[in-house]
């Protein structure tokens, strides 16, 4: 089984934004599956099962908002009882330059909240996880710069970024073990 989680926050106001890049690679994804989410109550999250060479795989999106993602998160590690290396989790990531990928198979949350509440409801650091860079502006408060969307340059690098992550989650869905995936794609 694998559990692929993208991170965001939902509502058109905050479509495409720079905190949305999880949500953006996962909706990519299930594109790329001809899937289409739906949403779970009880998993407080958007969600999509699939078969893929007698695997199943589940993409999720959380609509708790990116702070408590954990709560979604939790709730669908227990109910399937799945182990943490299971989990694949996508985010937004301030210190990585605009349009840089990199996955990880451990460290801390490096300030992103939702990330920080998923390790802390799983008790666990050890997750698997694909940040994708969105760069920082000195000139804007935080909060106010992730919540913001790409422009220009900055746009296309983002693009492209979302389409090689999108191509290893895909990777990692036909079959290719995570350090496997992470070695070919943080080497470009």
């Amino acid at each position: 089984m694998k559990i692929i989680v993208g991170l965001g926050n939902i509502g058109k106001e905050y479509e495409h934004t720079r905190h949305n890049a999880g949500f953006d690679v996962i909706d990519l994804v299930a594109d790329a599956l001809n899937v289409t989410f739906h949403e779970e109550r009880r998993f407080e999250g958007y969600i999509v099962s699939i078969n893929v060479k007698g695997e199943k795989i589940l993409l999720v999106k959380p609509t708790t908002f990116m702070n408590l993602s954990g709560r979604c998160v939790g709730k669908v590690m227990n109910y399937y009882d799945a182990d943490i290396e299971d989990l694949l989790v996508i985010h937004d990531d301030l210190d990585l330059p605009v349009g840089k990928l990199r996955l990880r198979q451990s460290g801390s949350n490096g300030g992103q909240k939702g990330m920080g509440d998923i390790i802390q409801v799983l008790g666990t650091q050890k997750i698997n996880r694909l940040k994708l860079g969105i760069g920082r502006d000195a000139n804007i408060p935080v909060v106010d710069y992730v919540l913001g969307k790409f422009h220009d340059d900055d746009l296309k690098l983002f693009q492209q970024a979302l389409v090689k992550s999108k191509d290893a989650v895909i990777d990692y869905i036909n079959g290719d073990a995570f350090e496997i995936v992470m070695n070919h794609y943080n080497s470009k």
